[in-house]
């Protein structure tokens, strides 16, 4: 029997939890080309999110294309470029002839080649040298936009790890040129996406930014414990398992409702249940998921400092004035200065983040095991529906 629980890869529509409204919009979104920008912490589901509203999208209008590209591996803008045009014209092509009289008609100035590789998959470089394409990448940034117009399509570019971008040389210029094509399209629309939430925030949110105010931001907040509770039943009852709301409702604050932790828990109770679930199988999975990842959280614990350590032991301890004298005396953070620069570079390291006001760890596993086994400290687990 299949697990019914789905993380590390993208899950199919039964396994979708929640996210019914987002679905809706961003489905819309695609249908209409609205310029779309995901934010939200890494693993909470964008992209699963991403191809559902494609799959609906594209079953709702046939003459839709969905183009979807991860930068996360890309490091300058030629290889963006690369990136762009091989996919869009998968994306858009029936077939080899097809690709390659594309190439050949879309592409012509910048003397394409087109190879293929034994596993029968195309790709596509080019002649001129980066300098020449540097002078002109009209072709490739409105590639898209002139295939739809030409074939009548509708085009959506969804680019995963956008805030990669940034780091990239020249950066803010390669912005403003994406900005300066990407808006003036018609029958194109771009949904950005990454797993860098204070990165694209600076990117989406900062009107000194070239995509400053570039089309509709969904934030994705997490999912409510209540709606966890329900799937996880649901998930159990279809295969002829049980779990009681309070063992259900244990996994979803063990696991912080962190969409990634929450299915794989879920999924680690469901491989030790043989009828009916029980509290200590749900605290044993727990346990034995923070013992699997303890050396990734050695490992990234070796590698900060004392006082960035100290910070963070305040605040798992809830301090609430981190800057305060008592604070930095309790803590040896040194000054309030100190403080801002720490708690910087932690948010810069993907550790903690800061919303609203409030700091929060974004991996509810290192939260706990940093907690309870390095600073030894005990953590409540209260449901925030009911606060």
């Amino acid at each position: 029997m299949n697990t019914p629980f789905v993380y590390g890869k993208l899950p199919q529509r039964i396994d979708f939890t929640d996210r019914e409204k987002e679905l809706e919009r961003l489905k819309n979104n695609f249908n209409s080309l609205v310029n779309t920008m995901i934010i939200s912490p890494r693993r909470w589901g964008k992209t699963s999110l991403v191809k559902m509203a494609s799959l609906l999208a594209t079953q709702e209008n046939k003459k839709l294309k969905v183009v979807h590209m991860d930068v996360f591996n890309i490091r300058s803008e030629y290889e963006f470029y690369l990136l762009l045009a091989n996919e869009v014209l998968k994306a858009t092509s029936s077939g080899w002839d097809d690709l390659v009289k594309h190439t050949r008609f879309f592409l012509k100035q910048l003397m394409p080649q087109v190879s293929f590789s034994p596993d029968k998959q195309s790709k596509i470089s080019f002649s001129i040298g980066w300098e020449e394409l540097q002078k002109h990448p009209d072709d490739i940034l409105n590639l898209a936009e002139n295939i739809a117009q030409k074939k009548d399509l509708s085009i959506v570019v969804c680019i995963d790890e956008f805030q990669n971008i940034a780091s990239f040389e020249h950066s803010d210029v390669f912005q403003r040129k994406l900005r300066a094509h990407w808006q003036t399209h018609q029958k194109t629309a771009y949904c950005l996406y990454g797993s860098k939430q204070h990165m694209l925030l600076d990117v989406f949110s900062n009107y000194s930014m070239p995509f400053y105010k570039f089309g509709d931001i969904l934030f994705l907040e997490k999912i409510p414990t209540s709606n966890w509770v329900s799937f996880i039943q649901k998930r159990f009852v279809d295969t002829q398992k049980e779990i009681f709301p309070e063992e259900a409702e244990r996994i979803a604050l063990l696991a912080d409702n962190h969409s990634y932790y929450v299915q794989q828990l879920a999924q680690q109770v469901w491989f030790r249940t043989v009828k009916r679930v029980t509290l200590p199988i749900v605290e044993n999975a727990f346990d034995d998921i923070i013992n699997q990842l303890s050396l990734l959280f050695v490992n990234m614990t070796d590698l900060l400092s004392t006082r960035q350590l100290s910070l963070l032991k305040a605040i798992l301890n809830n301090e609430k004035q981190l800057t305060s004298k008592a604070t930095l005396a309790k803590y040896d953070l040194g000054t309030s200065a100190n403080v801002i620069q720490l708690k910087k570079r932690l948010i810069d390291l993907d550790i903690i983040d800061e919303m609203q006001g409030g700091i929060r760890f974004l991996d509810p596993m290192y939260k706990h095991w940093l907690a309870t086994r390095f600073f030894d400290i005990s953590l409540s687990y209260v449901s925030q529906d009911r606060l």
